[in-house]
């Protein structure tokens, strides 16, 4: 990943994409301005912190680096399906994105933008991006202590209105709609947080709702992906509500695009991108250079290497499902409930333990106690109801229904 303050490429890629083939990205914002400071950012710790649109770059400097990036790789013969706005911060921050949008029309490439919808409450904001083929929406959570925990947000946002806004946009829009949930254990995965989530998307009605993971390096290292119990709890979840749930948990499977200048893929990548030693070597040799430019590009600070252990148990445990029958398969033999009740033992366990902290039941707990009044149903409805169930029994076909049992 990038060290220090990297050379600022405005095009880069590109890059596979498991939602959107290979996606050639537009930088549009300088690093790393951004709404959000989510705990499990894969480029990152968020350096500025900002809600109010301005301009980074000019229109006529977005055009002239996409259009130039796009001439390379077509003189190569390699494929772009899309042009995608995922800056090294939040997109629409850059109060130009509707002008530069609308001036790569001319390239004739459709028109992607990655947000986390914090400021899709701006009218002008929803306005510019109107102009894209697919917008994807962040959506980790609904619920406030989730949302501050997790995402970290601007002090000036507020969750009932970042969620209204992305609701407005989703109904006037009419482009392809995709939304993100990044799933981080403990914080966001237990079936009440995954239920609530749930009930949001199901209101906004996405194309495709994806479950995510992180692949790569996180800000906190305490940021740990869901298990595997989570992810099949929330598939199963999701999948109750939405038409379309897709899983992302493994690496993108393609090849980083080359132009045959390596510095330059490098750095215009890995500065908004993170990329694999595998991956890196493949790019370095596509350009015909040798390994010892990566290092002098790390004893420089242009690149610093970071050891990750991925999530394997998350993607073991996808392909066991998969070599099994599928989910459907899985949830027919009742391994999706088992696993489900078993994660349940465990969370459970370790709040009993103080190992994980619910504040008002293992901490802070509050030492004045309130005396509840129990609802009970008076007498005659209880005889009322007894009446009625006698009468049905009474009046049934008793044989039908030892048959039916």
């Amino acid at each position: 990943m990038p060290s220090g303050q990297p050379e600022h490429h405005i095009a880069f890629g590109p890059v596979p994409s498991r939602r959107l083939g290979q996606s050639l990205g537009v930088n549009n914002v300088t690093a790393k301005s951004c709404s959000y400071a989510c705990i499990y950012c894969q480029v990152g710790p968020t350096t500025e912190m900002i809600v109010e649109p301005r301009t980074f770059f000019s229109t006529t400097q977005i055009h002239e680096a996409v259009t130039r990036r796009v001439g390379k790789l077509r003189a190569r013969g390699l494929p772009i399906d899309y042009l995608t706005f995922v800056p090294d911060g939040e997109p629409t921050l850059d109060s130009g994105l509707g002008r530069h949008i609308e001036v790569l029309r001319d390239l004739e490439i459709p028109i992607a933008v990655i947000t986390n919808g914090t400021l899709l409450w701006r009218e002008e904001v929803r306005a510019r991006l109107d102009h894209a083929d697919l917008v994807s929406v962040k959506v980790d959570t609904i619920h406030e202590g989730a949302w501050r925990q997790l995402n970290r947000p601007h002090r000036a946002l507020v969750l009932a209105t970042v969620l209204q806004g992305i609701e407005d946009f989703a109904a006037d829009f009419a482009g392809t709609l995709i939304t993100d949930t990044m799933l981080i254990a403990g914080i966001n995965d237990d079936a009440t947080s995954l239920g609530g989530t749930a009930d949001f998307l199901a209101r906004i009605a996405p194309d495709t709702a994806y479950i995510a993971v992180p692949t790569r390096p996180t800000t906190l290292d305490t940021a740990h992906a869901t298990d595997e119990a989570g992810l099949i709890r929330a598939h199963q979840i999701f999948a109750g509500h939405l038409r379309s749930v897709e899983l992302l948990t493994g690496h993108e499977v393609g090849e980083f695009a080359h132009t045959g200048d390596a510095r330059v893929d490098l750095l215009a990548v890995t500065a908004v991108h993170p990329m694999r030693e595998a991956d890196v070597r493949r790019l370095v040799d596509a350009d015909q250079a040798g390994w010892g430019l990566v290092e002098g590009l790390l004893a420089e600070g242009a690149l610093k290497a970071t050891e990750y252990e991925i999530e394997t148990e998350v993607r073991l445990a996808i392909e066991r499902i998969e070599a099994e029958g599928g989910m459907l398969r899985a949830i027919e033999a009742g391994r999706v409930q088992a696993e489900i009740a078993a994660s349940a033992y465990q969370q459970q366990c370790q709040i009993e333990r103080g190992e994980q902290v619910v504040v008002g039941l293992n901490r802070f707990e509050d030492a004045a106690t309130q005396d509840i009044e129990l609802h009970r149903p008076s007498a005659a409805v209880v005889e009322t109801q007894i009446r009625q169930l006698k009468r049905l029994r009474a009046e049934r076909d008793n044989t039908r229904v030892e048959a039916t049992l």
